[in-house]
């Protein structure tokens, strides 16, 4: 009996220190490079560098438009790359937004690897590129992006898109079994950092989302003070999500 339980320990004890090693596989999913020039995946495009304030240079796409009352920086989730977000330039720019896309650290051919504190550096590097009025929309992981940027400066409008309480919450709703809390070290406390910030937000999320739990979603919205869209049976990757017509209305509506 006692050496089933130490067995059972060790196993446990192993499973932990694994996760604890390599848990920032478990949160960030990039895609490589190369991807295309900015021209040549929209009309009018123009490459951008940022450059970060550990000294990394990232890649990005910038779509100006000269009477654009704002420009949208988009906070990209924890997967894929710049070249999945294009479908949500479309729809801003045709309702007359310019956009600035990019990727992470390590995300879309760019160096470094992706944690907490590095995309923080990316994102006050995107927002050193904008000259004018800014909105910040975030989706999942870009959402905690986007609220911390918040409380560094604050923009015109900001939109959530299925933005979780904390990644502890999240993860901890998806391994109960596990002491997330406990072993993150990657915070992205963002219902303590909407609370902090006082700009028109609008948080969307999707009622059948198996990502982020939708209550989490409606809690960050109520510390915020954001008005609320709930987009009926939408789980987390559904194209009425990423750049469907109530997203694009949403962010109009802070611009």
């Amino acid at each position: 009996m006692r050496r089933a339980v130490l067995i059972a320990l060790a196993v446990v004890v192993t499973i932990v220190a694994v996760v604890f090693t390599f848990q920032r596989k478990f949160v960030y999913f990039p895609s490589p490079g190369p991807l295309p020039a900015a021209d040549e995946v929209l009309p009018g495009g123009r490459d951008v560098r940022l450059v970060t304030a550990d000294g990394l240079v990232l890649g990005g796409w910038h779509f100006e438009l000269p009477e654009a009352p704002a420009t949208v920086i988009v906070f990209p989730g924890n997967a894929g790359n710049r070249s999945g977000r294009v479908s949500l330039a479309q729809g801003l720019i045709a309702r007359g937004l310019s956009v600035l896309l990019f990727d992470y650290r390590g995300y879309g051919g760019n160096p470094g690897k992706p944690a907490e504190e590095g995309l923080t550096f990316d994102a006050r590097a995107a927002l050193d590129l904008i000259d004018g009025p800014v909105v910040y929309f975030g989706e999942s992981l870009g959402a905690a992006v986007a609220a911390e940027l918040a409380t560094f400066r604050a923009p015109k409008g900001m939109v959530l898109r299925s933005p979780f309480t904390s990644l502890a919450a999240a993860g901890s709703h998806h391994f109960p079994w596990l002491p997330v809390k406990m072993l993150l070290q990657d915070k992205y406390p963002v219902l303590e950092r909407v609370s902090a910030v006082d700009v028109p937000t609008v948080v969307l999320l999707g009622s059948a989302d198996s990502v982020v739990p939708p209550a989490q979603s409606r809690e960050v919205a109520t510390a915020a003070r954001a008005r609320l869209v709930e987009i009926g049976g939408a789980d987390h990757n559904d194209a009425v999500l990423n750049s469907g017509p109530q997203v694009i209305d949403a962010v109009v509506s802070v611009s």
